[in-house]
């Protein structure tokens, strides 16, 4: 049987705008190629903070624009950035198999992550997302109903929830086309955030920490490694410090106590060693890689990184 693992991209991975993605893509699909010429089945998600925040402005800017067009809601926003990166990315690593002369399928699947309608973080938005706006256009967003804040000198922008993820809706598929042997991106974004309500699902005004999606995904196709690449080589306690401490292979349990410790931001590093944790403890021998992108062809056999086992 072939070792699955999950691999969530980070910013670094796929760039900001359309040019620097198309040439990220194609670095990143070389480190991907790696792992499944090493014989790994790879399940793909990817940030798209950058791509939601340029897409959601466009669509609102040419809502206001033109008559009888109206502004597109995060959830579309979202499914949008999910089609766009996807294309990108499964053209390049279908491309940089074939250069090796392995033939795998790779697809897309737009997938839908529920939400809590009731998570704590519908009542705190945390993450900022869009252009600078002035104080009117602020007020209009706030008669919306959305949350918006002042930076200082430079405007207003708007603020969004980032709630948990509760269930991949779209899981079944994604395991099947694992189990085909196929090469799966998914989740993209942290997947479309959805409410459920009986056989609707109604798209959220939110953003999923992609991280934790990344986790779900791990422990929903069960998977026996999870590699998140990031902007740094190693997790750091004390990081910027004197005494700054470079994690190398540590147990969950470690992981969760430097946590309740407070070390690690909780909208950076704080995500990333919670998936991890939970996907670990869920199940005996699992482990988790987070590492730069430099490093990603290295995977699981890392010599740099923070390994995290159970």
């Amino acid at each position: 049987m072939k070792k699955r693992v999950v691999v969530a991209l980070g910013h670094r991975a796929l760039g900001t705008t359309l040019p620097e993605q198309k040439t990220a893509v194609k670095n990143t699909a070389e480190s991907i190629a790696d792992l499944i010429a090493q014989g790994y089945q790879v399940a793909i998600t990817h940030s798209n903070a950058p791509q939601v925040g340029m897409i959601h402005t466009a669509m609102n800017e040419f809502g206001k624009s033109h008559d009888n067009y109206t502004p597109a809601p995060m959830s579309v926003c979202s499914a949008m950035s999910q089609g766009y990166i996807g294309y990108d990315l499964q053209n390049g690593i279908r491309e940089a198999l074939l250069n090796r002369g392995i033939y795998r399928t790779v697809s897309t699947i737009l997938t839908q992550v529920i939400v809590d309608p009731y998570d704590e973080a519908f009542y705190t938005p945390t993450k900022v997302l869009g252009r600078y706006m002035s104080a009117d256009e602020a007020n209009e967003e706030r008669k919306k109903g959305n949350y918006v804040i002042e930076e200082a000198g430079k405007g207003f922008r708007r603020v969004v929830s980032a709630p948990n993820p509760v269930k991949i809706v779209e899981l079944d598929a994604i395991k099947a086309l694992l189990d085909a042997d196929q090469v799966v991106i998914a989740c993209g974004g942290g997947g479309i955030p959805v409410l459920e309500q009986d056989n609707h699902l109604k798209g959220a005004s939110a953003v999923i920490e992609k991280d934790l999606t990344a986790g779900k995904l791990a422990e929903g196709i069960n998977a026996d490694e999870l590699i998140i690449l990031t902007s740094v080589d190693q997790v750091c306690l004390n990081l910027g410090q004197s005494n700054e401490q470079k994690l190398g292979e540590i147990t969950a349990a470690q992981a969760r106590e430097y946590m309740e410790q407070g070390h690690f931001g909780i909208y950076n590093m704080f995500p990333k060693l919670q998936a991890a944790v939970e996907f670990i403890e869920k199940r005996g021998g699992r482990s988790a890689l987070i590492t730069s992108f430099d490093k990603a062809k290295e995977g699981p056999h890392a010599k740099t990184g923070t390994i995290i086992h159970g």
